[in-house]
């Protein structure tokens, strides 16, 4: 059974306040932690722990941005010694960015003082609320990851189709079956 458009815009209302919190915890959280580095540089460094050695191009693809910011994050992030540069041994002419020890404790003292941050936040809530609402975002982003996807190519070398998202306006006073 599908949702009504209306809860799947309190929803998306809902998620978007999530994430401008989440994200304004994150400023505050990279701020008071390690002062003048960009909190957008942690994107860089949670695939470099979970994948261990890459080059720059697969951290921008990780993080969802342009090659050149993640290059200018990974500058940032190895003058402060939490990644270091080494060349590619399949490739002399690229570099790979591994993530230092010094890097792997500010990433896990973050991850610390924001499971901090949860649990203060979630102080009245049941154990199994928790559990229930992380596998509901589970869930979710697996959803939204399937629906941001493009389509296959019919054919090799074509260009993917778009993601089959609805472009029809929206009528309020349509009624529902």
């Amino acid at each position: 059974m599908r949702i009504t458009l209306e809860t799947s815009q309190r929803l998306t209302a809902e998620l978007a306040r999530l994430l401008r919190t989440t994200r304004q915890l994150g400023h505050r959280v990279a701020a008071d932690l390690y002062g003048d580095l960009p909190s957008s540089g942690w994107a860089v460094l949670a695939p470099l722990e979970e994948h261990g050695p890459q080059r720059c191009s697969a951290l921008a693809g990780y993080a969802g941005v342009d090659v050149s910011v993640a290059s200018r994050q990974v500058a940032a992030l190895e003058r402060v010694g939490y990644v270091e540069r080494r060349p590619d041994p399949q490739d002399g002419r690229a570099s790979l960015i591994s993530l230092s020890d010094v890097g792997a404790a500010a990433l896990a003292h973050t991850r610390d003082v924001r499971s901090q941050w949860a649990r203060s936040a979630l102080d009245d809530w049941t154990e199994d609320e928790a559990r229930q609402f992380a596998h509901s975002l589970e869930k979710l982003a697996d959803g939204l990851d399937r629906a941001g996807r493009p389509a296959a190519p019919l054919h090799p070398g074509a260009a993917p189709a778009a993601p089959a998202l609805s472009t029809a306006p929206h009528h309020p006073q349509e009624t529902r079956a």
